[in-house]
């Protein structure tokens, strides 16, 4: 090909404004990925955050950086137990959020559960936190350590409380999971596909009643053998 055959050729030009709008497009991206990775990690730092503010607070309100550290991590370990519960039956669940002297709570969807399932998770809470204050109960004891036995003290207190039959808080959502499992019929699925609807399943909802009633029973023994005045 000649010289003359290129004289008269001009490189192709974008139009004007195409680039431009490209780079903006992939900067936008850019900015909205940051933006979610940001806001993702805030939530868990901020999350993570909490525990100590709890516990800086508990340390403050009772005199002691051992026993505010201490009531904030016997917290954690209860609201864990609604996690662990939570993931063993394949559910998304959060990690605690503490708000001081308030305590703290997870979430999840609930909604997507049955009733005694629901019940499960709410009362793994008040167990696996009350496992957490007989530990620290057992060795305060054997070390003989009255402060951490007044800690234990306090866990199981925290723990009956939960338990308590008020919609917010775990022993009403046992409350509510026991008498929605005695009178809401079991439906059976083909495909995930309801066929049919069958008879109330009564004896998980006994079960639940009866995993309340031994837990709230445990939980107030610990709590009234573990008195500052003495064991029962």
């Amino acid at each position: 090909m000649s010289g003359d055959e290129f004289r008269g050729y001009e490189p192709i030009q974008p139009r004007p404004g195409v680039s431009t709008k490209r780079t903006l497009e992939r900067i936008g991206a850019a900015a909205v990925a940051i933006g979610a990775a940001a806001l993702k990690f805030g939530l868990i730092f901020g999350k993570f955050f909490s525990f100590f503010i709890s516990a800086a607070a508990y340390s403050f309100w009772f005199h002691s950086w051992t026993f505010g550290v201490g009531l904030a991590v016997l917290i954690l370990v209860h609201e864990l137990g609604h996690v662990l519960e939570a993931r063993r039956q394949g559910l998304q669940v959060s990690w605690p959020m503490f708000i001081p002297f308030l305590g703290a709570y997870v979430t999840l969807n609930r909604s997507a559960l049955t009733p005694y399932k629901n019940g499960l998770v709410s009362l793994a809470g008040p167990l696996v936190g009350s496992l957490g204050a007989a530990a620290v109960w057992a060795y305060g004891s054997a070390h003989g350590s009255e402060q951490l036995v007044v800690l234990a003290n306090l866990g199981f207190v925290l723990n009956a409380f939960n338990l308590l039959p008020i919609g917010f808080l775990d022993g009403g959502h046992t409350l509510t999971a026991i008498r929605e499992t005695w009178r809401m019929p079991v439906i059976r699925f083909e495909g995930n596909v309801p066929v049919q609807a069958l008879a109330p399943d009564r004896t998980r909802a006994l079960a639940l009643a009866g995993l309340y009633v031994v837990i709230a029973g445990g939980i107030v023994l610990a709590m009234l053998a573990t008195r500052p005045n003495g064991m029962l």
